[in-house]
């Protein structure tokens, strides 16, 4: 076998574990919350904590170490990211008390940065006819790294005990590590400038006020002080960002290749269809769970919920690994449609037939191809839109706002759900009813921002990104984008 092919499938082993890794850590421990509440003694409302503290690190780091990545090396910083996750699992699973366990996920969150520096990696150490099939793999890895998590945690947590959702992790993390550190290059491409602390800073700002009040506002109030507050802060913050990040020589996020129309509309998309994806990962396992004396759902156990997201897992990562050969045929753009259309198909039928478990099976079945095939979709529209010297930043941006339409979609949908109880203290099934109707015209509305994404030339930029530098590379692809 030619050495460089065995250096790549060593190179994308070791960033697919890595991210796999990380993008299970998202879902693993969203049904074992009422394990963890009991064990550590603390309340609901402060246990939820464990799941907000590890979405508001990973929305701050992403796009900032993406950009740290472009300056000073992918792979360098991709150790640092697998460490930093080593050492919050190894917390997590010590941790004595709740207190330290919101420490420890905050510390996983930096993690997050591997999304962004992994696409990066590909496109600068992979031959070219390679890039879009590896990108779609990886893709399909972490949309099924978030399934396995939904799947595994309830056997793990029932063979063992809560704290082995940090234990096992941490052993595959540090070896990752090491096997990184020895084998995966370090990349050529490296972007001009310095950090933009002061943007780096406004961006956290920004996105931690404008994430909070919406993960927190179903027991805040939505009409609360804090959540106001808040989100008119993100506003301000979000204004003050946009202006520094304009006058600064060496931006963190650079506005021109945001402004791309290849590059918005994607993100617009990306916003969309985050938001029905994360709000059915939170909530299709707790109808499942609900009694079925509520009138719906199956009074499934944790890990009897898990088994019925099996086929999400299965469609999903079989439809990311598919996207990677059909997108040379009918293009990212057709693929990131479709994906985001049979997302709106899947919510629909929850919508209307959930009575059986078949019915909510085929559902996640439909919705886990959507997931596939519009991850990978998205990540290879970022990729080859923008100067290899932007890749992290861009990609992990497009990231950040996929999660940023997460939190919303989880909140629309807490608020439909909860909203109203019966006496009983359970939800209404109209409740999930209208959610799950949301988020069909949600997904629907990412399927109509992904037809205004311009189709692709990839073989003019191809050619132009060999001889010309990145300043006219910029244009280039500004000019094929319109």
């Amino acid at each position: 076998m030619n050495r460089n092919i065995r250096k790549n499938r060593l190179t994308f082993a070791v960033l697919a574990t890595g991210a796999g890794v990380f993008s299970m850590m998202q879902s693993l421990v969203a049904p074992a919350l009422p394990t963890i509440q009991h064990a550590l003694n603390t309340s609901q409302a402060t246990s939820t904590w464990v799941m907000t503290a590890y979405l508001l690190s990973a929305s701050v780091f992403t796009p900032i170490l993406g950009r740290v990545g472009d300056l000073v090396g992918k792979k360098r910083t991709m150790v640092a990211a697998l460490l930093a996750l080593t050492v919050g699992c190894l917390l997590a699973a010590l941790a004595p008390n709740i207190g330290v366990l919101i420490v420890a996920r905050v510390v996983q969150g930096i993690g997050g940065a591997l999304f962004p520096l992994s696409f990066g990696i590909i496109r600068d150490e992979f031959p070219a006819d390679r890039v879009s099939p590896s990108i779609s793999n990886l893709s399909a890895v972490i949309a099924a790294g978030g399934g396995v998590g939904i799947v595994a945690a309830g056997p793990i947590v029932g063979a063992l005990d809560y704290q082995w959702l940090f234990w096992l992790p941490a052993a595959v993390v540090a070896a990752t590590a090491l096997i990184a550190l020895r084998f995966v290059p370090e990349s050529p491409h490296r972007g001009s400038g310095t950090v933009n602390w002061a943007g780096a800073v406004l961006l956290s700002g920004w996105l931690v006020a404008l994430l909070l009040p919406i993960s927190q506002a179903t027991s805040w109030g939505w009409g609360s002080a804090r959540v106001i507050g808040l989100l008119i802060a993100a506003v301000v913050l979000f204004a003050v960002w946009i202006l520094s990040e304009a006058r600064s020589a060496s931006p963190l996020i650079d506005l021109r290749v945001m402004r791309l129309r290849s590059v918005w509309t994607t993100n617009t998309a990306a916003l969309l269809f985050g938001a029905g994806m994360y709000a059915v990962w939170s909530f299709l396992p707790g109808f499942a769970q609900t009694p079925s004396a509520a009138g719906y759902g199956f009074g499934s156990s944790v890990t009897g919920a898990g088994l019925l997201m099996l086929p999400m897992l299965v469609a999903m990562f079989v439809a990311g690994v598919l996207s990677g050969r059909l997108e040379p045929v009918v293009g990212a753009k057709s693929l990131l449609t479709t994906g985001a259309a049979l997302g709106a198909v899947s919510c629909a039928i929850l919508a209307l037939w959930h009575d059986q478990q078949w019915q909510v099976a085929v559902a996640a079945g439909v919705f886990g191809l959507g997931i596939g095939l519009a991850f990978a979709s998205m990540a290879n529209l970022i990729v080859q839109s923008v100067p290899a010297a932007q890749t992290g930043a861009a990609t992990g941006m497009n990231a950040n706002i996929r999660t940023i339409g997460g939190s919303i979609g989880a909140a629309l949908m807490t608020s439909l759900v909860t909203g109203h109880l019966e006496p009983s203290g359970l939800p209404y099934a109209s409740g999930y009813t209208h959610g799950f109707t949301l988020l069909a015209f949600l997904c629907l509305a990412a399927a109509l921002a992904a037809l205004f994404v311009p189709a692709a030339r990839r073989a003019t930029l191809t050619r132009v990104a060999s001889s010309q530098p990145e300043p006219a590379l910029a244009r280039e692809r500004e000019t094929a984008a319109r």
